[in-house]
């Protein structure tokens, strides 16, 4: 299994993480992103995530595809919040399993990472004086 999401709804990480996984599966890896409570300096009242849907899941997609060709991937699970996220809250959880820990560490590492750096998604914290896109949409 191989499953991207985006919504709006609070991730259910209870059940991503019982749909990772299965007996042949040594290890399941799982990164769970948080909106913190400060940013550059300042006090973060929330974050608002936009997203151009219909590219971000195919990026979404072929990325987990990536992953899992390349570390051998028994399944793998990405579920990306839009829209408000109060602080304590998860933005993003990645969850990919394997027969041994090392693969699924990395795979995990590769998609986070390609998450933040390609995958048209804009994160816009919010202040007590105002608000500001962080890495992107202006």
């Amino acid at each position: 299994m191989k499953k991207i999401m985006l919504q709006q709804e609070p991730i259910d990480i209870t059940l991503v993480m019982t749909e990772v996984g299965s007996d042949s599966d040594g290890a399941v890896v799982s990164f769970i992103g948080r909106v913190r409570n400060s940013s550059h300096g300042k006090s973060v009242l929330y974050l608002e995530y936009e997203a151009y849907g219909e590219m971000a899941r195919k990026q979404l997609q072929k990325t987990v595809d990536e992953a899992a060709a390349r570390w051998s991937l028994g399944s793998c699970m990405v579920v990306h919040r839009i829209g408000r996220i109060d602080v304590g809250e998860a933005s993003i959880i990645i969850a990919a399993s394997s027969p041994h820990r090392h693969e699924a560490f990395q795979a995990v590492q590769f998609i986070i990472d390609t998450v933040k750096e390609n995958i048209p998604i804009w994160k816009k914290e919010f202040y007590s004086d105002g608000s500001s896109w962080i890495n992107g949409k202006e």
